[in-house]
């Protein structure tokens, strides 16, 4: 019986199989990484949006039910840092005391 010739693999094809392997494993990765920090600003701008939004809500209530001088007086306070006489303001810091 006649043995049938084994054939052989070139080995620039294996070289280019394991090259693209490589490339699409770190093309992945890659991806995974991206997709991981699209996910974190995705949660803070959903953060920022929903912080937008109540205070929206919050301008709209005091738009309805204020008159003009409790408007002029919280923006004042907010946006300025504007206190009656005689008022005492007390802060509340980030500091922990250690």
């Amino acid at each position: 019986m006649k043995q049938k010739p084994k054939r052989r693999r070139s080995f620039i094809l294996r070289f280019v199989a394991l090259g693209a392997a490589v490339y699409f494993i770190m093309s992945l990765l890659s991806l995974s990484d991206e997709l991981v920090d699209a996910k974190a600003e995705l949660a803070a701008l959903e953060q920022e949006y929903n912080s937008k939004v109540l205070y929206n809500e919050e301008l709209q209530q005091l738009l309805d039910s204020g008159s003009r001088e409790e408007i002029i007086e919280k923006a004042a306070r907010d946006r300025l840092g504007y206190v009656f006489d005689g008022e005492t303001v007390f802060r509340e810091d980030n500091y922990s005391g250690n």
